[in-house]
């Protein structure tokens, strides 16, 4: 029996250190009509592309989307952020996602203008709890599309892509803090670096594997 005690207590730990929730809500959540025309639209004859450069973006988060502000280290919701003061977490995160674009519209230049669309599915970045203790991962999922300016036909697919960052946790978290490398510095330079890379080539970045915590977040 203490044997029995001490396994449940140590697989209960396990499973309350990681920060995701079991499902994404914003399944059935779209983008406006236009966007939508434009991803349904793609040119099967673009194979090879030269590069591109971002010239417009446009970042749904949809409401559909559930926020949690629970302050547990594996709170239920697509939304989870902590980066900003409280407040339209919805808003935040868009704002993310579009500095994010800026960054990778400032260092990549091509001569194909897009327009990136882009819609997040999650955003599960770590709570106070978790982040001054057991750390964890970032669970960032979005769907994505560019558009050729010239002709509004997309030039690949819908590509959901998974964006997942290690998320510091304990003291490591504080001395980033205190460096100036906050969550939402981390998560901005990782998404321009997605981004970067499927401006290069759609469809050519590949989650990173984390471990234990990204494991528990597929649960």
């Amino acid at each position: 029996m203490k044997i029995f005690k001490i396994m449940t207590a140590v697989g209960l730990g396990l499973f309350v250190s990681a920060c995701a929730s079991t499902d994404i809500a914003s399944r059935n959540a779209t983008i406006d009509n236009t966007s939508s025309e434009m991803m349904l639209r793609a040119d099967p004859a673009q194979q090879a592309l030269p590069a591109m450069q971002i010239v417009q973006m446009n970042v749904v988060v949809p409401q559909s989307l559930r926020v949690s502000e629970a302050n547990r280290y594996y709170p239920s919701g697509d939304i989870v952020w902590r980066g900003d003061p409280i407040g339209n977490r919805h808003a935040q995160v868009k704002e993310i996602f579009e500095a994010a674009l800026k960054k990778t519209a400032q260092a990549e230049t091509g001569s194909i203008p897009v327009q990136m669309n882009v819609e997040v599915l999650r955003f599960h970045a770590l709570t106070e709890k978790a982040r001054y203790t057991t750390g964890g991962v970032h669970s960032i999922t979005f769907r994505v599309v560019p558009v050729d300016m010239r002709t509004g036909l997309a030039l690949a697919e819908p590509r959901i892509v998974k964006a997942d960052l290690d998320g510091f946790g304990g003291q490591q978290a504080i001395e980033a803090d205190r460096a100036g490398n906050t969550q939402k510095m981390r998560i901005t330079n990782h998404l321009a670096e997605v981004f970067r890379q499927e401006l290069v080539k759609p469809g050519g970045y590949e989650n990173a594997r984390l471990g234990m915590f990204q494991a528990l977040n597929k649960l």
